[in-house]
C-alpha cells in the first residue's frame, strides 16, 4: 500500500532496538541507507538506567522511503553488540513532523540532556538532513511526560 502510494503515513515506530544503542548509533545506522530521508527521530530512553527502552519513532519525508527502509532493516539483526534482536516496524499513532513537534515541545523530555531528546531535521532545501532547532514550548505550565 505504501509503495503504491495508497497509504500516505510517514511516521513509524522502530522496534526491538538493542538497549545499548545510543541516539547517535541509531542515527548513524539509519544514515547508512537513509541520510536526508527523515525529519524526526526520537529514541525513547530510560533516564534512570541511561539506556534506550527498545523503540524509536521516525518520520520519513516521503512515505516511500519507508519501503526502502524496510528492505534494508526490517527482519534483520542489528549490526552492533551481537544482538539477537530483529528490527521490526509498525505505524505510529501520531503522524507527521508537525504533530510530533506539537506533542513533544511541551514534554518534560525536552528538559533532559540533549542526547535524550527528540531530534528534528530540515526537510527541504540546502539544509535538508541537518539538525533543526526544536521549537520552544508553547505552554511552560503544562510540561508533561
Amino acid at each position: 500500500r505504501i509503495a503504491r502510494g495508497i497509504d500516505p503515513r510517514t511516521t513509524f515506530m522502530i522496534r526491538n532496538i538493542p538497549n545499548k544503542y545510543t541516539q547517535k548509533m541509531l542515527i548513524d545506522t539509519i544514515n547508512e541507507t537513509h541520510r536526508c530521508q527523515y525529519d524526526f527521530l526520537y529514541l525513547r530512553m530510560d533516564f534512570r538506567n541511561h539506556c534506550n527502552v527498545g523503540y524509536a519513532f521516525i518520520n520519513f519525508i516521503d512515505s516511500r522511503s519507508m519501503v526502502t527502509f524496510a528492505m534494508h532493516h526490517v527482519g534483520r539483526r542489528w549490526n552492533r553488540f551481537n544482538s539477537d534482536k530483529i528490527c521490526r516496524v509498525s505505524y505510529a499513532n501520531i503522524q507527521g513532523k508537525q504533530a510530533l513537534i506539537d506533542k513533544f515541545r511541551n514534554s518534560s523530555v525536552m528538559e533532559k540532556e540533549p542526547s535524550y531528546r527528540p531530534k528534528i531535521f530540515y526537510s527541504y532545501g540546502p539544509l535538508r538532513g541537518l539538525e533543526e532547532p526544536f521549537p520552544a514550548p508553547t505552554n511552560r505550565a503544562v510540561v508533561t511526560r
